[in-house]
């Protein structure tokens, strides 16, 4: 399957890419068996996301996935980023080949990630299930 035009338009030229000095939250996820690592940033004010960064060591699909995630939820409540799913960032990319999906989850995970950390860092609390799941199980690399 060819990538759809969405997703070649956000790996050639990627929004929101690179770091925030003093995030709030840092989510990196991943692992060297898929080959992919996402690292997110956050930075919120009054539990909106006023910025979101990040930085992607992956495939085309990775670097897509990172980017279309990070345009959904900036200027968005915290409680909306949590809700972001991997098929709605693959939705907006257009779809995503079967064998590549596990990018759009890597980065609802980073997403995750990095929220947990912004309440970790704030002694926020938190449902412990909401952030259960996260892991790589889900790579078929």
């Amino acid at each position: 399957m060819l990538y759809s035009e969405k997703v070649m338009d956000h790996f050639m030229n990627p929004r929101n890419v690179g770091t925030i000095e003093d995030a709030d939250g840092i989510g990196e996820v991943g692992n060297a068996k898929c080959g992919d690592i996402m690292k997110i940033y956050l930075k919120i004010e009054d539990e909106i996301i006023q910025d979101v960064k990040f930085e992607t060591f992956g495939c085309g699909s990775a670097i897509a996935s990172s980017s279309m995630a990070t345009e959904m939820i900036a200027g968005q409540p915290v409680s909306k980023a949590l809700e972001l799913t991997n098929k709605a960032v693959a939705e907006a990319l257009d779809g995503l080949p079967a064998h590549k999906m596990h990018c759009s989850v890597l980065a609802e995970e980073a997403i995750k990630a990095a929220v947990k950390d912004y309440y970790d860092k704030n002694g926020i609390a938190y449902d412990p299930a909401i952030f259960a799941n996260m892991g790589c199980e889900d790579c078929h690399g």
